[in-house]
């Protein structure tokens, strides 16, 4: 990115955290009935919790620290996120062909939050 994001609305790994939020959304609609206040529920708040902590990290962003620590918080629920859907796939509420982007989104997405903790930068 050339320029510095202007609110945490236009930085992509915000915008890839409410994909990932939107798709297992979308994807928990169709799981069984028993498992909407257990695992749907869990996945579902985990999931928004990334985005949510990535907007407050932005508030953040003048003290390193509190920044650091909200990104952590974004990195533990998406660690979170991620063993919701091992345990979705492990029941077969997923199949490899759903599950596999998801993974490899939730991936990336630890990837750029590795990243913005390391450099301190939110571009």
């Amino acid at each position: 990115m050339s320029n510095k994001a202007q609110s945490f609305d236009e930085l992509e790994v915000y915008q890839d955290a409410c994909a990932l939020d939107l798709a297992i959304f979308q994807l928990t609609k169709s799981w069984p009935k028993e498992e909407m206040y257990s695992l749907t529920d869990q996945i579902r708040r985990s999931s928004r919790s990334v985005g949510a902590n990535i907007a407050e990290a932005w508030a953040k962003r003048r003290y390193p620290a509190h920044f650091t620590s909200k990104l952590t918080d974004a990195d533990g629920e998406l660690q979170e996120t991620e063993h919701w859907l091992m345990r979705a796939k492990a029941y077969g509420y997923i199949d490899a062909t759903s599950f596999e982007p998801l993974w490899q989104q939730a991936k990336q997405i630890g990837r750029r939050l590795g990243a913005m903790m390391q450099s301190g930068d939110w571009s």
